[in-house]
């Protein structure tokens, strides 16, 4: 509750007015922070994909069969490409996540702590016959927080399989047909793509499917807890 050390009576439209602009523009602002996060992930897959055309375009079976110093210069110039994009990619994506680091941590928190305690109320109201209207409004907060664990973690586990996708890639090749010195930059990719690619918050928490599955059964653990205690 808002306090007001007005006439509440006189001034009514005055205090709805404030109420409605500060609701719209608390939405708009999560709206568009979390719009332009999309955006920016969005843009880092494109860049795995890109990349992974690239390796594909550039060991294409006509140019690996034609041997002449054109072609080799050409699959070199896509391959340094394609590597030059996926690292660009790897780094817009850490220096993405470094920039929000906090408020992303300080959100998986009000997430889990938001998503226990309308679980909490919903089961407490529904113990009462009585009230058993004002259900709606905390499972619609959880409802919320479920929807919003989810599609964070959607576009973690996104981004991880568009940089998976350029390993595979680079696996399904005809590499073994190229020059030496080509199978060595493609080895090169594929040590780079040994390693899992992922999104993680101070390195407690990675984004993806996995981590929405924990964030619910910490959030569901916390809420038998403090159910436990009544």
């Amino acid at each position: 509750m808002t306090e007001y050390f007005v006439d509440q009576e006189k001034y009514f439209f005055f205090i709805l007015l404030h109420l409605n602009v500060a609701l719209c523009t608390g939405i708009t602002v999560l709206i568009a922070t979390g719009t332009m996060l999309i955006a920016y992930l969005v843009h880092i897959c494109g860049l795995f994909k890109i990349s992974s055309y690239r390796i594909k375009h550039a060991m294409r079976e006509s140019m690996l069969q034609n041997y002449s110093p054109k072609n080799d210069i050409l699959i070199l110039e896509e391959i340094r490409y394609a590597v030059h994009l996926h690292r660009q990619a790897m780094k817009l994506s850490k220096v993405l996540v470094s920039k929000f680091e906090k408020m992303l941590f300080c959100l998986i928190a009000v997430g889990v702590i938001s998503l226990s305690l309308n679980l909490f109320q919903m089961f407490r109201v529904a113990s009462m016959a009585d009230n058993i209207g004002e259900i709606f409004f905390p499972s619609l907060l959880a409802f919320i927080s479920i929807l919003y664990m989810f599609c964070a973690n959607y576009l973690g586990q996104h981004l991880t399989d568009h940089n998976n996708l350029v390993a595979i890639t680079v696996y399904n090749v005809q590499w073994y047909i190229a020059p030496l010195y080509v199978q060595k930059l493609i080895l090169f990719l594929l040590l780079e793509n040994a390693k899992d690619f992922t999104l993680d918050v101070s390195g407690l928490f990675v984004a993806s499917l996995e981590g929405f599955a924990t964030l619910v059964k910490t959030s569901v653990s916390y809420f038998t807890v403090i159910y436990s205690t009544q």
